[in-house]
């Protein structure tokens, strides 16, 4: 399996976008943050999260390859498992199901790592060390808040067994952990 510097230079290469890059970061975070909560492989689950849109700005133009090609480029650095994990976040194009944890945190993550950052952007001071749960629980609720952030993609969380309040902790602790990145 690929290491993480490794990883981390592969999405500074596809990535130019900063946000992009610090997106990356963020999920790679909270499906880190999820792997220790459920008990699974933290290295995978993070290394997941970190490449998962590692082709994002080269398939813009074609939803229909996002996602595929990041697993051409990871073919044997990264287990199958998160290779599926990475089809399957984009499962309305790829075809690809996600059936198992793995596959349906990643969704999950992606989605809310979004709602985090926007919910942190209107506080006054614009830190995510100011976000509170029922902040989160409120801007979740509220359809015309962040109306790009997928809710239905972050309920999947209820699909691996995390309530909806601890599936916003979790990822909010994990983003306030790497808040200086």
């Amino acid at each position: 399996m690929i290491e993480r510097d490794d990883a981390l230079n592969l999405v500074k290469r596809y990535l130019k976008k900063e946000n992009m890059v610090k997106h990356s970061l963020a999920v790679e975070a909270i499906m880190r943050e999820l792997a220790k909560a459920l008990e699974r492989d933290e290295e995978l689950w993070g290394l997941t999260g970190l490449l998962h849109d590692l082709d994002y700005e080269y398939t813009s133009e074609d939803p229909n390859e996002h996602g595929i090609v990041t697993c051409q480029v990871l073919e044997g650095l990264l287990p199958e498992e998160g290779l599926d994990a990475i089809k399957a976040h984009n499962y309305q194009y790829t075809g690809k199901t996600p059936i198992h944890t793995l596959e349906k945190a990643l969704i999950a993550a992606d989605a809310v790592s979004g709602l985090i950052i926007a919910t942190a952007l209107v506080m006054p001071s614009k830190k995510l060390a100011d976000v509170k749960i029922e902040t989160l629980l409120k801007k979740f609720d509220d359809k015309t808040f962040a109306k790009g952030c997928d809710r239905r993609r972050i309920s999947i969380c209820y699909d691996f067994g995390v309530t909806l309040r601890d599936f916003l902790q979790i990822s909010l602790k994990a983003l306030q952990g790497i808040a200086s990145d």
